[in-house]
């Protein structure tokens, strides 16, 4: 099922070594490579190493405050240490270059511990002694499926917004799907020269249940007799730009128009070809092209439908040279499978499905290290990110990445899985608004990041005022997120959906490649330090007032800490030019009831009427007056109902967000203070944990498996969600299980506008699951 057609078709001794490569930009961490593996088709090599990757991480570390007099001492000392990670590299380009790439990791390969490249593919033959020679690394050949199916399993399992459906006439090319935590069992379709079906059932368990010979190569060796066009590529841009009515018959052809009778339309093909038998005349390459084109995949897509139907099996996914992201061939692929599966079965495509012969094969490699015992994510500051290759955008995408495609992955420190709370984990969508689809909405937030992004690498530069190379670091970083965004301007579906949440998480992946690992941490030491020499008399004026008093004023506290959120404009602004606003002043900006969204009523009839909750899980945001005027107030009195507490906070920092390791240190003081906040934690009624997520958003469908399997232990029956990340821009419209509460204030203009409200709106829902 090898790739042809490029300009490397031919033997490797005529191999171009004209070009000059980037290797800042592609052959990455390419000194700390530890292990190989080698994916070669036909025009395509796709390379894959593991690497250790050395970055900074900020530490905080208690004081130790005994005996002295701790007014004016900072709460706890910052450290920025050195820290390696292990990440995965996958780069694929035209075989033009194998040399040339060979020649460069040879002479940039330092420490290198493997003396194998794991290699599959059709062409892995090919280049076997030109591999071992220029490397000195012995080939070990791997089996092309069981290395597709390895791959497979593993971007289904570790990137969200892997697999899409394609739309040709809708306003996005592409339709990203929500992530299903069971990927097992689907059909692999895989079109290369032939058609190979599969069915997977388990991680090592799989079956080849089908095939035919009438597949890519078919096309191609017909189209190449038809059209005179040797080259794959070429024969699929004439086919894009053919008419196939000119030259299949139509069922109106036969008809007169629909055939009533058996339900079929009257533009339905009935022959392909047809009108060759008939018409006295010259058809065009192009027509020709489409005509075959739709052949094969109509061929192909019932072969396909009939198949999932026997095994029935619901998600079928396509990959193989024959689509390799080509619009014309998954558009045809897509009517077939919708028209033969009468429209209940969808035609599935994987963003990196040209990488999965090269993941598998490092896998294999890798076993005795047993990656898949880990989660991994997408580093969007590395990676190329899906291409269109509409003719529009084609020559763009081109220029800004020539011939090299990335995909990087980092190792998580914890594994991630689903909130065992969500009502339909296969359902859940973390996200609000999908900017890929909402064109207004996608051109206000992209122009809201790019008008913020000087703020935010000078914030990253001051941040580090000691550092001789920190305002170069920061115009780095200036660049490469203007750079992104200016292609998710033209491309918004290349990273997946587009969203508020994953605008954010790009941004933090670009501040981390430039060594800023937390640009707020200073001002979160000052703000923890500031909130915490007010929170006893907080305190002391909420344990004042009656119990129905008091409800309302630890919600109203919850709101305002709420309002200290350094990611949000109108917040900052008034933050630095008002260095006296406070916990009060944050009061007053709130929204009058009745608010925006308002069930506290509700709630508070519940807390009247029911008993207590088993279980709290709480999810912070903001550091400072947020969590420890707002929260821990909130906390406790849920914890002189009874009921127990988990506190979940960031496992990295995230603008202002509080971390778990600074919420350590505050509940520590706190807990000095508190008796109630003592007691609690002496007794493991409070509980600190991490999420696994270093974003100002949240999604509940990977976080850290510790917190999944304590909120199973506790019987938890209660989830509380803060702030605008994690309960406006993700999981507005989250179902569980159990009851939920969710909180924010609405801090920008354009959301506020949109939801119907004005700055500084309320958001408070109180939802109960049906029975």
């Amino acid at each position: 099922m090898a790739e042809r057609g490029g300009r490397g078709s031919g033997g490797h001794g005529s191999l171009d070594k004209s070009i000059t490569l980037p290797p800042d930009e592609i052959f990455r961490n390419l000194e700390n490579a530890k292990r190989f593996a080698i994916d070669i088709g036909g025009s395509l090599t796709k390379l894959a190493y593991y690497s250790t990757v050395q970055h900074k991480v900020a530490r905080v570390r208690s004081f130790d405050h005994s005996g002295k007099d701790i007014e004016n001492e900072p709460l706890y000392e910052i450290t920025v240490q050195e820290e390696i990670t292990a990440r995965l590299h996958f780069i694929k380009f035209e075989n033009t270059y194998i040399e040339t790439c060979l020649d460069f990791i040879k002479d940039h390969l330092v420490n290198t511990e493997t003396k194998v490249i794991k290699a599959t593919g059709g062409g892995a033959y090919k280049f076997k002694d030109l591999i071992e020679k220029k490397l000195g690394l012995k080939v070990d050949k791997e089996d092309v499926m069981t290395c597709l199916i390895k791959g497979c399993n593993f971007v289904l399992r570790n990137i969200p917004h892997e697999v899409f459906a394609y739309q040709k006439d809708s306003d996005t090319e592409f339709r990203f799907q929500t992530n299903d935590p069971n990927i097992f069992p689907y059909l692999l379709v895989n079109i290369g020269s032939g058609v190979s079906i599969v069915k997977v059932e388990t991680e090592d368990k799989f079956e080849w249940i089908g095939g035919s010979s009438i597949g890519g190569g078919t096309f191609w060796g017909l189209g190449a007799l038809l059209t005179k066009t040797k080259k794959f590529d070429e024969l699929l841009q004439l086919a894009s730009k053919g008419q196939h009515t000119n030259v299949d018959m139509l069922v109106k052809d036969v008809y007169g128009g629909a055939y009533q009778t058996l339900g079929l339309s009257g533009n339905l093909i009935a022959s392909s070809f047809g009108k060759s038998t008939t018409a006295d005349k010259e058809f065009s390459k192009e027509d020709m092209a489409k005509s075959l084109l739709h052949m094969i995949s109509n061929d192909i897509g019932q072969l396909a439908c009939l198949y999932a139907k026997l095994h029935n099996l619901e998600k079928i996914y396509f990959g193989g040279f024959f689509i390799r992201g080509h619009p014309v061939t998954m558009r045809t692929i897509t009517y077939s499978i919708n028209f033969f599966s009468k429209g209940e079965v969808q035609a599935l495509f994987l963003r990196h499905e040209g990488y999965l012969g090269a993941i598998g094969a490092f896998l294999k490699g890798a076993e005795q290290d047993n990656p898949n015992q880990y989660s991994w994510g997408e580093n969007y500051a590395g990676s190329s990110g899906l291409m269109s290759t509409s003719p529009d955008v084609y020559p763009m995408q081109r220029t800004r990445s020539g011939t090299f495609d990335m995909l990087e992955m980092d190792r998580l420190e914890r594994p991630l899985v689903n909130l065992p709370l969500l009502k339909d984990p296969s359902t859940y969508i973390p996200d609000t608004v999908d900017l890929t689809d909402d064109a207004m909405a996608r051109k206000y937030w992209l122009t809201c990041f790019e008008e913020a992004l000087d703020g935010v690498a000078k914030r990253a530069a001051a941040s580090q005022p000691d550092s001789m190379d920190a305002l170069e670091r920061a115009e780095k970083f200036r660049q490469k997120y203007w750079n992104k965004l200016q292609t998710l301007r033209q491309q918004p579906f290349a990273y997946g959906t587009l969203t508020v949440r994953s605008l954010l998480d790009t941004r933090e992946h670009c501040l981390n490649e430039f060594n800023f690992p937390d640009p707020y941490s200073k001002i979160k030491q000052k703000e923890n330090g500031i909130a915490l020499r007010c929170f006893h008399s907080v305190i002391e004026s909420l344990d004042s007032l009656d119990w129905e008093e008091r409800q309302f004023a630890l919600v109203k506290g919850l709101l305002a800490g709420n309002v200290f959120d350094w990611g949000a404009k109108a917040v900052s602004d008034v933050l630095e030019s008002e260095p006296q606003f406070g916990f009060e002043e944050a009061k007053s900006k709130l929204q009058e009831r009745p608010w925006l969204q308002d069930s506290y009523n509700q709630w508070l009839e519940r807390l009247k009427e029911g008993p207590p909750h088993k279980c709290a899980l709480i999810f912070a945001d903001n550091s400072g007056i947020d969590i420890i005027l707002g929260v821990f107030p909130f906390v406790r009195e849920l914890l002189s109902r009874g009921t127990e507490v988990i506190l979940a906070c960031n496992s990295g920092p995230a603008l202002n967000d509080v971390t778990y390791s600074e919420s350590l240190i505050v509940t520590e003081r706190i807990a000095a203070m508190d008796p109630i906040i003592q007691s609690a934690l002496k007794e493991e009624k409070l509980l600190l944990v991490q999420t696994g997520s270093s974003s100002p958003c949240l999604d509940l469908s990977r976080l850290d498996k510790g917190l999944a399997v304590l909120v199973r232990e506790r019987k938890t029956d209660l989830v509380i969600i803060e702030g605008m990340g994690r309960a406006i821009h993700t999981n507005y419209y989250a179902a569980f299980k159990c009851e939920s509460l969710k909180l924010a204030v609405i801090k920008n203009s354009w959301l506020a506008d949109r939801l119907g409200g004005k700055i500084f709106s309320v958001i408070f829902k109180y939802e109960v699951p049906c029975q």
